[in-house]
C-alpha cells in the first residue's frame, strides 16, 4: 500500500528518477521475517528513504500506559558538584520553586526528596517519578548560612519544563540583542510556522519592538507549518502616510506591518515551511539571511496512518518552484552571511549568529 501510494502521490512525477519497482522487490523479501510494528516501520523507512526526499519515513508510536513519567523541579543543576545531594545552579523563571514563598535559591543543595537521601552515585530523577502536580518534600541545605529546612513544592511535567526553558532561551537571546545594540534593535523568535507563532511574532514586533530601529527575525529550530506568505508580507511594509491629528504625530500607515530594516536568522534545523520562508523573504528583496544553510525541505506532506494506527508514514507532494525553475525541495538555501555557532562559545552565553546579525543591522543607521 505505501509503495503504491508513494508512486501515485510523490512530488516528482518521474519518481526522482528512482527505479521504484526494483525497490519493491528488494524490500518485499524481508516481510516474511518481520513480526512486529517497530521492525516493520524501520523497514518502511529504509524503503521510503531510497527516494532521497524530505517529509517521509515511517513512524511507530507504541503505547506505554504504565511507563515512567519523570517530573521536574524547574531547576538547573551544577554537574561539577561531587558531594551528596544535588547542587542548584539556577532556578528557572516560572518554575515550581520560583515563588515568593520559596526559600530555594541557586547555590543550595537538595539533600533528600520525600525523605530519601540523595548520595553522590544516585540518579535522583527516579525520586521524581509520577510526582508532577503532587506535593513533594525537598530537604534543602544552604552552605552559605549552614541552615537546613524542608520545603513542599509541586513538581511540573517535563513538557512544561521544556516550555519554561524555551522562554528562557528567548529571553536570553533578546537580552543579548539589546546589549549588543544598545537597545536599538528588536528581536523576535518564530517558534513554528503556525497561526499561534505568527500572532506572537506580530504582537512582539509591533508591541515591545515598535520603536526599535530594526528587528532580527529568528527562525532557528523551526519545524515548519504554513505561514511563509503571511510572515514575509508582514516584513515587507513600506510607509506611505504619517498620522498627525492636530499637529501631533501618533503613528504611521501601514500600522499592521513592519516598515523598518530586518534580518532573518536561519539554521540547519529549520525545516519545511521554515525553508520556504527565507526563500520568500529573499525573493521579495526584504533583507539578508544570517546563519547556516537550510536543508532543501520546502514541500508539503501527505501523512497517512496504516490500518494499524500506531504506524504512520509521509509522502512529500508539493513543489514550490523558485524563479530558477527548481523546486525548493532538495535544494539547500545558503545564507548571505554564513556564521557557525561554536558550541564552546555558546556554552559561555554568546550567540555568534546573533552578534553577526546585530553588526550588520547597526550599519543601517
Amino acid at each position: 500500500h505505501s509503495w503504491r501510494q508513494f508512486k501515485e502521490k510523490l512530488i516528482y512525477p518521474d519518481l526522482h528518477k528512482v527505479d521504484w519497482d526494483f525497490y519493491y522487490a528488494a524490500y518485499k523479501r524481508f516481510l516474511p521475517f518481520i513480526n512486529n510494528n517497530y521492525d516493520f516501520s524501520e523497514m518502511m523507512s529504509e524503503m521510503l528513504g531510497e527516494m532521497n526526499v524530505s517529509h517521509t519515513g515511517a513512524y511507530y508510536t507504541p503505547q506505554f500506559p504504565n511507563g515512567d513519567q519523570t517530573a521536574s523541579l524547574g531547576l538547573l543543576y551544577d554537574y561539577d558538584f561531587t558531594g551528596n545531594g544535588v547542587k542548584i545552579a539556577e532556578v528557572i523563571q516560572g518554575g515550581p520553586v520560583d515563588l515568593a514563598a520559596s526559600s530555594v535559591k541557586a547555590g543550595q543543595i537538595i539533600e533528600a526528596i520525600d525523605g530519601t537521601s540523595i548520595d553522590a552515585s544516585m540518579d535522583f530523577y527516579r525520586l521524581l517519578n509520577r510526582k508532577a502536580g503532587k506535593y513533594t518534600l525537598l530537604s534543602v541545605f544552604d552552605p552559605t548560612t549552614n541552615k537546613r529546612w524542608d520545603e513542599s513544592v509541586k513538581p511540573t511535567s517535563l513538557g512544561a519544563e521544556n516550555e519554561l526553558l524555551y522562554r528562557r532561551w528567548v529571553r536570553n537571546r533578546r537580552a543579548e540583542v539589546d546589549r549588543l545594540s544598545g537597545g536599538r534593535i528588536g528581536y523576535i523568535h518564530v517558534r513554528s510556522m503556525n497561526d499561534a507563532s505568527m500572532r506572537v511574532a506580530f504582537e512582539e514586533a509591533l508591541g515591545m519592538n515598535l520603536e526599535k530601529d530594526a528587528i532580527i527575525v529568528d527562525t532557528r529550530f523551526n519545524g515548519g507549518g504554513n505561514i511563509h506568505e503571511q510572515l514575509s508580507d508582514f516584513l515587507s511594509g513600506k510607509k506611505y502616510f504619517d498620522v498627525v491629528p492636530h499637529g501631533q504625530y501618533i503613528g504611521h500607515e501601514p500600522d499592521a506591518k513592519w516598515i523598518k530594516p530586518s534580518i532573518v536568522l536561519i539554521g540547519e534545523s529549520d525545516y519545511s515551511d521554515a525553508h520556504l520562508f527565507p526563500l520568500a523573504y529573499k525573493a521579495k528583496g526584504l533583507g539578508l539571511l544570517v546563519g547556516m544553510p537550510v536543508p532543501g525541505t520546502g514541500t508539503f506532506v501527505w501523512w497517512e496512518n496504516q490500518i494499524d494506527p500506531t504506524i504512520r508514514y509521509g509522502i512529500p507532494m508539493g513543489c514550490w518552484r523558485e524563479p530558477n525553475g527548481e523546486c525548493a525541495e532538495n535544494n539547500q538555501t545558503e545564507p548571505d552571511i554564513r556564521v557557525m555557532n561554536d558550541p564552546a562559545v555558546m556554552a559561555s552565553g554568546h550567540d555568534q549568529q546573533i552578534e553577526a546579525a546585530v553588526k550588520e543591522l547597526m550599519k543601517k543607521k
